[in-house]
This record gives C-alpha cells, sequence and structure tokens, in this order.
C-alpha cells in the first residue's frame, strides 16, 4: 500500500514524487513511455520559452549554456534531477485501470497491480494530437510530430496550424532544404501565443514568399501527391509530398471519466479541482500541471505549475 501513486513521470509529476520524498511518504512514480517522455519526443532544436531557473525542480540547478534551455538540454537536466533523489519510477508501464474503493485506490498495468491511498494525475497532453477528421489523414506521408527537418529535404512540405510547433517546424524546413514550404492557417495571421522572437522571423519569411501562407484556409483532403484546402470559397490544390498536421494535442480524460472525475465546460474540460489544494471532486485524488487547464493547453506550463506538488503534499501530510 504506497501512500501516494503519481501517473506521469513529466516535470510535474518528477516534482511530485521529489515532495513525497522529502515528506517521508511512500511513492512510486508511473510513466508509460520514458522519462519526460514529452519533452523526449520535441523537436530536436526545439527550445523553451521559458528560462532554465523557470523550469528547475527540486531545488536542483539547471545551467544551460544559452539563455533558454533546448531540449537535450532539458533531458539531461532531469534524467540529473531523478538521479540526484534517486526518485522510484516505473518507466514504460501504462496504468489502464483505476478503481476507488472505499479507503483507497487500485491500479493495474501490464506489469502489476497497485494499491495507494492517494493519486496524482500528472500526465499532461502532447501523446493525443487533434485529429482534422478529413480524407486522407491517416496516409503514411501525414505527420501529427515533428522532430527533425532532415527526412524532408528537397520535399513539398505543408505544415497545417499557427502555433508554436507548426512555427518552428515551418521555419527550420525552410532553412534545411525543404524544396518548398507552405503553412496553412485556419486564423488571419501567426497567432499571439508564438515565441516573441520566432514571431517576426515567421512573417518575415512569408512577406519575403520564403515560406507560402494560406491564411483563413483550411485543409480538405489529402491525396498521394496533392493536398486540398478551402481557402475564400475556392479550392485550391497543392503540390505535396508531406503533411505535419500540428494542430494540437488534448488530455486523455479516459481513466479520469470511469473515475467519475467532473468538469467544468463540455467545451473546454477543465477538470474541477480546488485550487489551494489541487484535489479533485474525487476524494484522495488530485491534478497536477497541464491537465489541470483541460482543453486549454496553453493555460499550465512547468514555470507556473511546479508549484502544484508542494501543495499537494502539504494537503495530503495534513489528512494524515
Amino acid at each position: 500500500m504506497f501512500d501516494l501513486v503519481i501517473i506521469g513521470a513529466g516535470p510535474i509529476g518528477l516534482a511530485c514524487g521529489i515532495e513525497a520524498q522529502k515528506a517521508g511518504l511512500s511513492y512510486v512514480i508511473l510513466e508509460k513511455g520514458y522519462l519526460v517522455n514529452s519533452i523526449y519526443h520535441y523537436p530536436h532544436s526545439m527550445t523553451f520559452f521559458s528560462t532554465a531557473d523557470k523550469i528547475e525542480i527540486g531545488k536542483v540547478p539547471f545551467i544551460s549554456q544559452n539563455v533558454k534551455p533546448n531540449r537535450s538540454e532539458a533531458l539531461e537536466y532531469y534524467r540529473r534531477v531523478a538521479m540526484v533523489f534517486n526518485l522510484n519510477i516505473h518507466l514504460q508501464e501504462e496504468v489502464f485501470r483505476i478503481i476507488k474503493l472505499s479507503d483507497h485506490f487500485t491500479l493495474e498495468s501490464k506489469r502489476e497491480a497497485y494499491n495507494a491511498k492517494r493519486i496524482v494525475i500528472a500526465t499532461g497532453f502532447y501523446d493525443h494530437a487533434n485529429a482534422m477528421n478529413i480524407p486522407g489523414e491517416n496516409l503514411p506521408k501525414v505527420q501529427h510530430y515533428y522532430q527533425d527537418a532532415h527526412p524532408f529535404f528537397k520535399r513539398h512540405v505543408a505544415v497545417i496550424g499557427a502555433a508554436n510547433s507548426a512555427v518552428d517546424a515551418a521555419l527550420e524546413l525552410f532553412r534545411k532544404g525543404a524544396e518548398s514550404v507552405s503553412i496553412i492557417i485556419r486564423e488571419s495571421e501567426i497567432s499571439e501565443r508564438v515565441k516573441y522572437w520566432v514571431r517576426p522571423d515567421i512573417i518575415n519569411r512569408i512577406k519575403e514568399g520564403s515560406i507560402k501562407a494560406y491564411f483563413e484556409s483550411e485543409c480538405t483532403r489529402i491525396e498521394a501527391e496533392y493536398l486540398y484546402i478551402q481557402q475564400a470559397g475556392q479550392e485550391l490544390k497543392l503540390k505535396n509530398d508531406n503533411v505535419l498536421a500540428l494542430t494540437g494535442y488534448k488530455p486523455d480524460y479516459k481513466l479520469l471519466i470511469e473515475l467519475g472525475l467532473q468538469f467544468s465546460d463540455d467545451a473546454i474540460k477543465q477538470p474541477i479541482y480546488n485550487s489551494e489544494t489541487m484535489e479533485s471532486n474525487i476524494a484522495g485524488l488530485y491534478l497536477a500541471g497541464v491537465i489541470c487547464g483541460g482543453m486549454q493547453t496553453n493555460k499550465w506550463f512547468i514555470e507556473n505549475s511546479r508549484g502544484h506538488a508542494g501543495m499537494i503534499i502539504k494537503h495530503i501530510l495534513t489528512q494524515i
């Protein structure tokens, strides 16, 4: 019987483990993928919006060679944190069922079952891409994640989306030899949420014609050699080899819905929780990190949610 089971070994899940360990609680962190799995799957050249000190956890200094740390530095840092604290982490062990009993929870994975007095859900959102639900979306040429420009050298590539992931991909593809780069955007401009040092770059590349932008447009279908978009009531046919559908990501609510977690709104799907303790409407079930924002995945990030760990453990200690 663990005092606490933490689901998710991202930065916030690790922070929860650190605080539980400091408080003398028995705990285990269960992760279906790798350590900080979402960061591992970020583009290889990705740079964080936050400075290194803002994404530190456990008071372990994060020393970066740049003002903004990159993916590689972050992976090294969080590995070091996990080793410094010798955190109890079970990797590549997905939880597929949680049952609430009268005085504890049982959790089942493909490896074994666990009993826990309390649970923290810190699963993030990056594992589930928003589908476009159009013909051809399942073709091999379509990807919902982007890691590296090399496979797209001398290829005609269309990027769908207007936020950071789409803009970063379009710029890197242009600079690393894609035959052509198009960016397809539903809105009338590049999102204001794009990193402030990147937004002028993409706007200028569009103005000079290096990247072709289709604003107020929507992809309607994908074929082996072409891409079709709707713009101003007209259908356009684009020569195309690859599609990067970087249309955003969403949390996985399956386990939470089965448990009876309540949500504030059908569209936003923000889970209901106590903002002072992070406890949900289910006694003993806590939420931490990005998942607290529901579909508003830009509301919480490492910098402003790492404090959830301390709030949760503080509340648990008052219950013991």
